[in-house]
């Protein structure tokens, strides 16, 4: 008999941790193990506390020494991994299908839940982080999904952060069984009997049948706008990845923008950039990360204040298509940015952009909410081995080619921008096109939702032919049925 997807619960009510770990205990088909690493048994706990667990719980483990857990799982990179975690999935399925009868399977649901976790250390310099998953299946002998999730600690003792991951894999188990046909629900719903300061969920992947038409893309834009994470990134082949694996110890070009689409501009800007940044000492492909970075005030640029989730999966096809690393983020200053990269790398830095967005960093208004205003900011941003490489702008008045020489800000913050300036804080990107310097995103998408000609000139070749194979920005091919 499969598992009810809604149940008796309704969504408008918050089940207790208790609740939640006794309906699945009282499920005679629900049947699985729990191997958990490094935090305890935190989570097992729950479901051996509210009763009933003798006919779901078959194993429950801890291979807390690192000699035995490679014994059992393999030896690997990190113990603290998704690799990690993976092994113990497979291998904890592999066992309960081994062991019991078939008989007995036919009437059972496997799941395994796994996590492998390191909590703050003694002197709470490394807060702690930690895997955590389940696999499992929706009816008897039936095909096995699963959900994976990365999550950071902000809480600064050890107790607490072992409670955390209690309650967060019991909401991701209750979910994994009576959630997961609404995936984008059940991601708020891990964060039930649990204050959102206290953990950061960072990254998370549905894979298998149950999730085929789930794209983790929109899952990661989720976590954001959420207020889960701060930034969540995705590869080229649109696969979610921890940040802090991709990049630590890298040197790191970062380019900000809406790519609505992405134009010309962009890729001159990306491809002038990295031509400087791999003149620099010790900066090669291996040891360098590009990011075209999206923050969600750009998402939001349609004028609505809401995010138009269709065209955010716009642009994130045609970057992916590209072959870049995305990043979005809830960093609207870009010091805070800098801040981010930094817990992560201590290698260079490089922020590439416009000039109108090089005025907006010298404008007082971004940094009021700071006891030190600008001058905070600025020491934030400049304090690590960041450099500004700077494209030009045509001056729509005069028709001059405006760069760090001539650039016009505030007259209040003129002399930090000289010492900045004066320090080569700003470098200018001189091998640009200057063809280019005449389009802008919002008139190319003005043209394509207005059936016009002419903006295929205006974008790399494969980012056209993507638009119109893919009917992407409101593109029709029939002008008559265009969007006005």
């Amino acid at each position: 008999m499969p598992v009810s997807l809604l149940g008796d619960q309704p969504f408008e009510n918050t089940p207790s941790l208790e609740a939640k770990a006794l309906r699945i205990n009282l499920n005679d088909n629900i049947y699985g193990t729990f191997a958990e690493i490094g935090a305890g048994q935190e989570v097992v706990r729950h479901f051996f506390r509210c009763g009933g667990a003798s006919g779901t719980i078959a194993k429950t483990m801890s291979a807390y020494d690192k000699n035995f857990s490679d014994a059992i799982y393999g030896k690997g990179k990190s113990y603290v991994s998704e690799e990690r975690l993976n092994k113990m999935l497979d291998l904890e399925i592999n066992h309960l299908e081994k062991r019991i009868s078939a008989e007995d399977r036919a009437k059972k649901i496997f799941f395994t839940y796994a996590n492998t976790v390191t909590t703050i250390d003694f002197a709470k310099k490394f807060k702690g982080h930690g895997w955590m998953g389940i696999k499992f299946q929706t009816e008897p002998n039936g095909p096995y999904s699963m959900i994976s999730t990365h999550l950071r600690f902000h809480e600064i003792d050890a107790r607490s952060q072992q409670e955390s991951v209690g309650v967060v894999g019991v909401n991701l188990i209750y979910g994994a069984f009576y959630q997961h046909d609404r995936p984008r629900k059940m991601l708020r719903y891990l964060f039930d009997h649990i204050d959102k300061s206290a953990i950061e969920i960072d990254t998370i992947n549905f894979t298998g049948p149950l999730f085929k038409d789930v794209d983790n893309r929109i899952l990661s834009l989720e976590l954001v706008k959420n207020g889960m994470t701060e930034a969540v990134m995705f590869d080229p082949d649109g696969n979610n990845l921890l940040p802090a694996r991709v990049l630590y110890k890298k040197n790191i070009l970062a380019i900000r923008g809406s790519f609505r689409p992405v134009t010309n501009v962009n890729m001159d800007m990306f491809t002038s950039s990295s031509s400087l940044f791999y003149q620099d000492e010790d900066v090669e492909e291996n040891n360098t990360l590009n990011i075209f970075e999206i923050t969600l005030s750009n998402l939001r640029s349609n004028g609505t204040g809401f995010i138009d989730e269709q065209d955010f999966m716009d642009r994130a096809k045609l970057l992916c298509a590209m072959g870049l690393t995305v990043m979005i983020s809830n960093f609207k200053e870009y010091y805070r940015l800098v801040e981010y990269f930094s817990n992560y790398t201590t290698k260079k830095i490089r922020l590439s952009m416009g000039v109108s967005n090089l005025i907006e960093i010298f404008d007082e208004k971004y940094y009021r909410n700071l006891s030190g205003g600008i001058l905070e900011a600025f020491g934030k941003l400049f304090f690590k081995n960041l450099l500004v490489y700077l494209y030009p702008m045509i001056d729509p008045d005069t028709g001059e080619v405006v760069d760090s020489t001539n650039v016009r800000v505030s007259s209040q913050v003129k002399e930090l921008y000289k010492f900045f300036k004066y320090n080569e804080k700003v470098v200018d990107i001189s091998d640009y096109n200057k063809e280019y310097l005449n389009i802008y995103s919002k008139e190319v998408l003005e043209l394509i939702n207005n059936g016009k000609d002419g903006w295929e000139t205006m974008l790399p070749e494969k980012v056209s032919s993507l638009i119109k194979e893919k009917n992407l920005f409101g593109y029709q091919p029939d002008k008559s049925k265009r969007l006005d």
